[in-house]
Order: C-alpha cells, then sequence, then structure tokens
C-alpha cells in the first residue's frame, strides 16, 4: 500500500448514497462488487456517472471502486458523479475550475416532497365531484 493512491469522495443525489475510492489500477471499475458496465445498464447512466472523468481527461488514468446505496440507478449514477468529482478534486485542487464550469462539484439538493393529509399525492388533490 506504500504507493497507492487513495482519494475518497461522497456523493448524494435524492436518497442514493455513493462512496467512491480512486485506485491507480485503470482496468479495475467496479459498483458494488460487480463490473461498472453491468452494474448501469444504459449508456445514459454510465456516461452520467463518469462525467466527471470525461471532462478532466483522467477517463484513462483511474480506476475507481464505488459503494453506493439507496434510490434509483439514475440517482445512483448522479451520486456517483458528484463523488467522482470530490475524489478528483482532493487528488488534485488544480481541478476545481473545470469542474466547476461543468457544474460536477454542486450537490442537486431536489428530493420528493412529502405527501401531505387530504391529497392524494403532495399536491394532487381529489377529483372535484359534482353530484
Amino acid at each position: 500500500m506504500a504507493g497507492e493512491m487513495k482519494q475518497d469522495g461522497l456523493g448524494r443525489r435524492k436518497e442514493a448514497v455513493a462512496q467512491v475510492h480512486l485506485t491507480k489500477h485503470v482496468k479495475s471499475r467496479e459498483v458494488n462488487g460487480k463490473p461498472f458496465a453491468e452494474y448501469f445498464d444504459t449508456v445514459a447512466q454510465r456516461v452520467s456517472a463518469i462525467l466527471p472523468l470525461t471532462v478532466t481527461s483522467q477517463d484513462e488514468a483511474v480506476g475507481f471502486a464505488v459503494v453506493v446505496h439507496g434510490g434509483g440507478k439514475q440517482g445512483q449514477a448522479d451520486a456517483m458523479s458528484l463523488g467522482l468529482a470530490r475524489a478528483l478534486l482532493a487528488q488534485d485542487e488544480g481541478r476545481r475550475k473545470e469542474l466547476r464550469v461543468a457544474g460536477l462539484l454542486t450537490r442537486d439538493s431536489r428530493v420528493k416532497e412529502r405527501k401531505k393529509p387530504g391529497l392524494k399525492r403532495a399536491r394532487r388533490a381529489p377529483q372535484f365531484s359534482k353530484r
């Protein structure tokens, strides 16, 4: 472990939480113990998850191990993106500008609104009946 690079980043989106660990082993890309491409089904999810690596041109330079839980797959991909951006920033502070310009350091705080009493959902009222 003497020469191993270890950078961590935590990302959140909706109910999803991702803990990201960067490694020097480019071939090693795991999410919850599964290969990255196997865990995220769609291309859109894969692209969204590794966007910070693409923006900083680190796609071919680092690998990662991610532990992610909660939420759906797209929320997990977005959480992983924020975690990767934070880990890359911890590795080299000089990347802040390009990550900031791409909007990858901002935590998307939107979450599902709670259901209110007397309503069907958060804001949807029951259908009005004249008779």
